[in-house]
């Protein structure tokens, strides 16, 4: 523009030249700093809630396929279960010169049996370590979630302290990010 003719600057303009020219003042510049030392945090925060809901989504599917694979184990021993029984049962009602083929055939069964069922409890066993694996990471995912939500808080009040200037605000601030920063160590050690 030239020199003779009018310009209005608008509040905004005034605004950026004047933090431009340093013109933040402590108060401000230090919730700045909070509110990024929070978001980070948070950020981290927010990270490992996930990556424990995911761990508890592995876990719990885990723990499903285990325990429908002992459940088919299970209708696995029935079926030779059955098997024994109709072989021990053909032991009474065939010709003498059948029987020891029979009595072989339950005694075969029986083996697998047991065989079987060894492999069941197995997975039952694994089904319920993945269980508890799953639901420690859950615990875990809900303290990573409070810590996370606590620093989100402190950044809203941190938002609300800069546009009223209110000095007791930012004393807010700081407890509640002390809080969100302490359910992020109770997290971290899995309490």
């Amino acid at each position: 523009m030239s020199e003779h003719d009018f310009h209005v600057h608008g509040p905004h303009d005034h605004a950026l030249e004047h933090a431009a020219h340093g013109g933040l003042d402590a108060f401000s510049g230090r919730l700045a700093v909070v509110t990024a030392i929070l978001a980070t945090v948070g950020s981290i925060f927010s990270y490992m809630g996930g990556a424990t809901q995911s761990n508890a989504a592995m876990y719990k599917n885990d723990a499903a396929i285990r325990k429908t694979e002992a459940a088919n184990q299970w209708a696995y021993y029935q079926s030779k279960s059955s098997k024994q029984n109709l072989s021990e049962l053909a032991i009474e009602v065939v010709p003498e010169a059948k029987k020891p083929f029979y009595l072989d055939e339950a005694r075969r069964y029986k083996a697998e049996k047991a065989e079987i069922q060894a492999k069941a409890e197995r997975l039952e066993a694994e089904s319920i370590v993945f269980d508890e694996r799953s639901n420690e990471q859950i615990h875990e995912h809900h303290r990573w979630a409070q810590a996370t939500t606590v620093l989100q808080i402190s950044i809203a009040m941190a938002a609300i302290a800069l546009l009223t200037k209110r000095k007791w605000l930012l004393y807010g601030v700081y407890g509640l990010g002390g809080v969100g920063a302490l359910l992020g160590a109770v997290a971290w050690w899995h309490f």
